[in-house]
C-alpha cells in the first residue's frame, strides 16, 4: 500500500511563499497536487510525470507555482510564490502507479496523501 506523506503548509501574508513536499512510500508513475477550499470541489493544481519531468499547472497557478521532484527521495514538491488569498486551501498529495488518465481529474490517482493546509491572509 501506497503511502505519502506530506508536509510544508502554513500561514502566510498576501505575496508571500511556501513549499510543499510530498514523500512517497514507494515509486511512482506519476504525482500531483490538488486542493480544496471550503466549499469548492477539489482541483488539481499541478502534476508531473515522475523520472520524465514533464509537468503540468492549472491555469490559476502557472508562473506562480512550480512542481519538481526528487526522484531519488522519491519526493515531489510545489514551490509556491506570489500567493494570494485565493490560494488558501487544503493540500493534498496524489500519486499514480500507471498513469492513463487526466491529470487534472482526482479519479486518476490511486493514492492521497492526508493533506496540509496553506493559508493566505490579505
Amino acid at each position: 500500500q501506497e503511502q505519502l506523506v506530506e508536509s510544508g503548509g502554513g500561514s502566510v501574508q498576501a505575496g508571500g511563499s511556501l513549499e510543499l513536499s510530498c514523500t512517497a512510500s514507494a515509486r511512482t508513475a506519476f504525482m500531483g497536487w490538488f486542493r480544496q477550499a471550503p466549499g469548492k470541489e477539489r482541483e488539481g493544481v499541478a502534476a508531473i510525470f515522475t523520472g520524465r519531468g514533464n509537468k503540468f499547472y492549472a491555469d490559476s497557478v502557472e508562473g506562480r507555482f512550480t512542481i519538481s521532484e526528487d526522484n531519488a527521495k522519491n519526493t515531489m514538491y510545489l514551490q509556491m510564490n506570489s500567493l494570494t488569498p485565493e490560494d488558501t486551501a487544503m493540500y493534498y498529495c496524489a500519486a499514480a502507479l500507471e498513469f492513463g488518465g487526466v491529470w487534472r481529474e482526482a479519479t486518476s490517482y490511486n493514492y492521497w496523501g492526508q493533506g496540509t493546509q496553506v493559508t493566505v491572509s490579505s
